[in-house]
């Protein structure tokens, strides 16, 4: 009887946590700042929404702006874009 009860607290446990956690999110940066120089020592910054945001950060310190490569194309937070019905002109 005693097995029962712990086996019904765990399971509830482990149910009550997979609800209250959200899953995993897309990135929705994609554009990355690399400070990289020759030999391959340097950082990345890969939390760029646009090429403009990204230049500015390595305007004056040397760097180039990249294609953030864990980027999947959906942002995470915002909906989905408004699909918009086509006009037909007659």
């Amino acid at each position: 009887m005693m097995r029962f009860s712990r086996t019904a607290v765990a399971a509830f446990g482990i149910v009550a946590a997979s609800v209250t956690f959200d899953g995993a999110r897309a990135d929705p940066y994609p554009w990355c700042a690399d400070y990289t120089v020759l030999g391959g020592i340097g950082a990345k910054n890969c939390y760029f929404m646009t090429v403009p945001q990204c230049r500015a950060a390595v305007s004056g310190v040397g760097g180039m702006c990249v294609p953030n490569p864990f980027y999947t194309g959906a942002s995470a937070y915002g909906s989905r874009p408004v699909k918009r019905a086509k006009r037909h002109y007659y």
